[in-house]
């Protein structure tokens, strides 16, 4: 995993740039490092190499490598990068520090109940589908407001930010503008936006948490 941790560095080197480039404080945007389908001793290199927040898509997935790997670095982050399913809201309030995929009614309600039964309350991101494509989780931009509106309102849900993930055959700077135009109105200030390949654009564009997997973990 030595390849892991020189490709990491170069992510942070290149994270930094884009800072620079877009007149940014350094440090400004967290890098994400997508840690889906590698396996616990693929990871603690890259643990040992300092980098502390995780994003996983799946909730089972991440409960049988975490638990372990959290008893020796406890200053951990994680983040559930993946589409949620409500009966699973129970697991993901206990062991996820931000959920990025708050997308419809059922999961506002689901999340609302176990964070007022845990007492733990992660940071809670609404997931727009920017390009309102039918295979992809999210609401539609122009539900966005007022489903903000009902997860604060009805369900009272301190939703912190925005995420979206760009059809993968369009240019990616229209649907970050897009979800940075969304979350301003909403007086939002967290942007999960931007990938492996597109992560500096989306820097500019006002990115606080870039999720980037495969340019540092290699292909899968």
């Amino acid at each position: 995993m030595s390849d892991a941790i020189a490709r990491l560095a170069d992510i942070r080197l290149a994270i930094g740039r884009a800072e620079a480039d877009a007149r940014r404080p350094a440090g400004s945007v967290s890098l994400v490092a997508v840690s889906k389908t590698f396996a616990a001793e693929e990871i603690e290199p890259v643990l040992a190499a300092g980098q502390r927040v995780f994003g996983e898509n799946r909730v089972q997935e991440a409960q049988g490598k975490w638990p372990d790997l959290r008893a020796r670095y406890p200053d951990i982050e994680l983040h559930l990068i993946g589409p949620l399913q409500s009966n699973k809201a129970k697991e993901a309030v206990a062991l996820f520090d931000m959920i990025h995929t708050v997308d419809r009614p059922s999961i506002a309600q689901a999340l609302a109940k176990e964070i007022a039964r845990q007492g733990r309350a992660p940071r809670l991101l609404v997931q727009v589908n920017t390009g309102e494509e039918e295979q992809k989780a999210g609401v539609v931009p122009q539900n966005a407001d007022a489903f903000l509106r009902a997860c604060r309102e009805e369900h009272g849900l301190l939703i912190e930010g925005l995420m979206c993930i760009p059809p993968v055959d369009q240019s990616p700077g229209p649907h970050f503008a897009l979800l940075a135009k969304i979350a301003k109105r909403n007086g939002l200030a967290t942007l999960s936006m931007g990938m492996s390949a597109d992560f500096e654009t989306a820097i500019e564009v006002g990115a606080t948490h870039v999720r980037v997997g495969s340019a540092i973990f290699g292909t899968r």
